[in-house]
């Protein structure tokens, strides 16, 4: 059972340059190749009508890279401008948006920006996306009540103070959460503050009258200084 021989690209390449150097006749290069002459000749036929297309592909392969040079440089500087953009809305919104309002902004469920992208254009901290803020506890509430009643009742009282009172009331509670609950329900005891001894500017202050004077006799300095004051 005869079968077709089957000619790598190679040897046919091979075979093809011997036919372009015309050095041997066809015949002969049939024979010495082992391959039918119009075999040979259908080889040449396609290697001859191709060569224009080489040259073709390689002007075209020149005109698609400059192309592509030209689309890279439009797309870096759509990518620049798109960055200045990007830190102009940025800086903006931190300063003119408040955080409760950027944090409202936030789209949990979108599919066209993460939440950390979202969370970085808007300067928000992604830790405050995901923690939501719990109630207080009713321990904490009748705590805070409590201290109230006790300001209320002496508002001179600090921290030190209430939380005394606190423990005598059976609470088990320190110093430290005392301060934070006061400091929550913004109150502090009254007490004097400081640089209570510098005068204040509204204040007049009048000239010593007696200064360099001696008295002389009985009421002296009464009878010359009241009716200065009259």
């Amino acid at each position: 059972m005869n079968t077709k021989r089957q000619h790598t690209a190679s040897f046919k390449a091979q075979v093809v340059q011997e036919l372009l150097k015309e050095e041997k006749t066809i015949a002969q290069i049939a024979a010495e190749y082992e391959v039918h002459p119009t075999q040979l000749r259908r080889w040449k036929a396609i290697v001859v009508e191709g060569m224009a297309g080489l040259f073709e592909e390689k002007d075209g392969k020149a005109a698609m890279r400059a192309e592509y040079e030209e689309r890279l440089n439009d797309l870096y500087g759509e990518i620049g401008r798109l960055t200045t953009q990007r830190n102009w809305l940025k800086k903006n919104l931190a300063f003119h948006v408040s955080r409760d309002e950027r944090l409202r902004l936030i789209e949990r469920e979108s599919e066209e920006l993460s939440v950390r992208v979202q969370a970085d254009v808007l300067s928000v901290n992604r830790s405050t996306i995901y923690s939501q803020p719990q109630p207080p506890s009713r321990e904490e509430v009748r705590l805070k009540h409590r201290i109230d009643e006790i300001y209320t009742q002496c508002p001179f009282y600090g921290s030190r103070k209430i939380t005394e009172q606190l423990r005598l009331d059976g609470w088990l509670v320190n110093r430290k959460a005392v301060q934070r609950h006061m400091c929550e329900m913004v109150i502090e005891g009254i007490s004097p503050g400081p640089n209570l001894w510098k005068r204040t500017r509204k204040e007049e202050i009048f000239p010593y009258l007696l200064r360099h004077t001696t008295s002389q006799y009985p009421n002296h300095m009464w009878g010359w200084i009241l009716p200065t004051f009259a």
